[in-house]
């Protein structure tokens, strides 16, 4: 800080001078004691410079409104959103996020290091403060072909950005384990330059979490249970209460917190798409479904500003104090949570629950095309069993996990599975698409729910290679050779037609175009996917999109074909 400006300030502070804005008749929430209280505040170049009895050059009357900090993701993949981050900040800010830990993992496994720099150039000058953490594993796996592989070299000039605040979810737990060279290097990196690093502890008990704190790791987003967030909370981890559009974790979770452990539990939403993001919201969602499970609002509301900040050690955000950045909102009560302005850097984003600020970038997309492969012919999917018993990947709806069943299938008489939409067992491909490797893995889902055609999409966790779901195979081949075309994205097809598309042309993962526009034909695929009879208990292209994912248990399917997580390696489809 300039001396300048902290002279002002403390002028400001001590009445010797007037604030430029001061908020009078509010109800303020003081996150530090846990109560409600009352006086003015003032605000001077951008920051809060006191809470008392203030003049200022402007006066906001916030009419006996609640005066809360304003909201705080602690783990976010912007990519999931599908829009690019100026227009993620235009989605955020009217429901009182102004801050978003993010983790670039998703871009950075299709484009390395310039997947990390477009977030970080993509996201700057806007009135939304995006911190990044740096992805610990590009790949998440060695059992899989990602478009890049990030090492400990490649990371380490990123943390002199001043919004490089760590390492992201470590989630290559062996790696932790067995002490592997480049990830404890990454490691080590990071808190040499005094950096914080996440956790990823899908599954991990017992030793397996003391490993993981005896690394350095302080944070976990994948507790599913009461339990597991007990044991982290007691290993002495932060507990990150997820509530995304997969993963619904935070009834399961929230009665664990108390009036002694709830200084160590904040909210995320990891991932989270954008017609939910619209719908429902974003942090404030989780607040008030946590308040709606009986949390004290003042508590929930501590859990989304102060302890996310403290968390990540954002010294001057999350409070309404002397010293902090003036970040914050106005709400009308304590258990709707509908926020009616907002105010970063006090000024004014948000009036009457209208986004009033630019949030414009003016950074050129030449990211250049991402999609390669050869055209796909049916044959390229035929799956050959050796026995009527198959090992099935089975959906779990609104989870990110998936149950390992072994059950009796149809053939064919040369020995082809069959996709049966009575017993709902569908085929599923995952096509290399990044380096031409024609690798294609093949496998069978159930759970989906489709009675007719294909999907597909470009987002397949973490590699994000083509992922494929479908009734029949003329559909799958439509829809792979169609993705193709539009350089990533979304589709459904249904007897040879394409009912919808959304195209993705920054990565396969990202829309260039306004996130009205990008709503607009997420509900047009919504609509598609019920001609194609789709389970609407969750979202299938989200659902999809992880059954990719080879870190999370139980049984997930990779480019290189079907893959056991319990035991880290791949199996095969027959079950003889």
């Amino acid at each position: 800080m300039e001396r300048k400006q902290l002279t002002r300030r403390i002028s400001v502070a001590s009445g010797k001078e007037p604030a430029d804005t001061v908020v009078k008749n509010g109800r303020i929430i003081d996150v530090f004691n846990g109560e409600i209280i009352e006086g003015d505040i003032a605000i001077v170049d951008g920051y809060f410079a006191g809470v008392g009895k203030y003049e200022g050059k402007s006066i906001v009357d916030a009419k006996g409104r609640y005066v809360i900090p304003a909201f705080i993701d602690g783990h976010v993949h912007i990519e999931s959103s599908l829009v690019t981050p100026s227009e993620f900040a235009k989605v955020l800010l009217p429901h009182g996020v102004t801050t978003v830990i993010a983790d670039p993992h998703e871009i950075a496994n299709v484009l390395g290091t310039a997947g990390i720099q477009y977030m970080l150039d993509s996201s700057e000058d806007l009135p939304f403060d995006i911190y990044i953490m740096l992805p610990s594993c590009v790949p998440a796996t060695s059992f899989e072909n990602s478009g890049a592989i990030l090492k400990a070299e490649e990371l380490k000039p990123f943390y002199h950005h001043p919004r490089v605040l760590g390492l992201a979810e470590v989630m290559n737990f062996p790696a932790v384990l067995n002490a592997e060279d480049d990830m404890l290097n990454k490691i080590s990196d990071a808190k040499q330059f005094g950096k914080k690093v996440d956790g990823h502890a899908a599954g991990l008990t017992g030793s397996d979490l003391n490993v993981y704190m005896a690394a350095g790791i302080k944070t976990d987003h994948e507790s599913t249970t009461a339990e597991e967030a007990k044991e982290r909370l007691r290993s002495g981890m932060y507990l990150m209460i997820r509530e995304g559009t997969v993963a619904k974790d935070l009834q399961n979770l929230i009665p664990v917190v108390n009036g002694y452990n709830s200084r160590r539990c904040l909210f995320v939403t990891d991932d989270k798409h954008l017609d939910d993001l619209v719908l429902e919201g974003s942090i404030d969602h989780n607040v008030r479904l946590a308040i709606a499970e009986g949390l004290s609002p003042i508590t929930a509301i501590q859990m989304a500003t102060i302890n996310a900040a403290e968390c990540f050690g954002l010294e001057d955000k999350g409070a309404i104090a002397a010293g902090y950045k003036a970040d914050f909102s106005l709400m009308d009560d304590l258990e709707t949570i509908r926020i009616s302005h907002v105010y970063k850097d006090g000024v004014a984003v948000v009036q009457d629950g209208k986004l009033v600020t630019d949030c414009c970038n003016n950074l050129q997309d030449c990211l250049g095309q991402s999609v390669h492969f050869d055209e796909i012919m049916e044959s390229n999917l035929n799956i050959h069993l050796s026995s009527i018993k198959a090992n099935i990947i089975e959906i779990i709806p609104n989870s990110l996990v998936t149950r390992h069943l072994v059950e009796e299938v149809d053939i064919c008489g040369q020995g082809f599975f069959q996709p049966s939409t009575s017993s709902d067992r569908l085929k599923l491909a995952v096509i290399e698409r990044h380096h031409m490797t024609r690798q294609i893995g093949l496998g069978i889902v159930k759970g989906l729910g489709l009675k007719y055609g294909a999907i597909a999409t470009t987002i397949a966790h973490d590699s994000h290679n083509l992922i494929i779901a479908g009734t029949n195979d003329s559909d799958m081949v439509m829809a792979a050779n169609t993705i193709k075309e539009m350089q990533g994205g979304l589709v459904v097809v249904k007897e040879g037609q394409i009912l919808a598309s959304l195209e993705l042309p920054i990565a396969g993962l990202i829309s260039n175009l306004p996130y009205q526009e990008v709503y607009s034909t997420l509900k047009e695929l919504h609509h598609a996917l019920g001609k194609l009879g789709a389970n609407d208990h969750f979202n299938p292209f989200l659902t999809l999109s992880f059954l990719a994912l080879p870190v999370i248990p139980e049984i997930k399917l990779t480019d290189k074909g079907l893959f056991k997580v319990s035991t880290f390696d791949h199996i095969n489809i027959s079950s003889d």
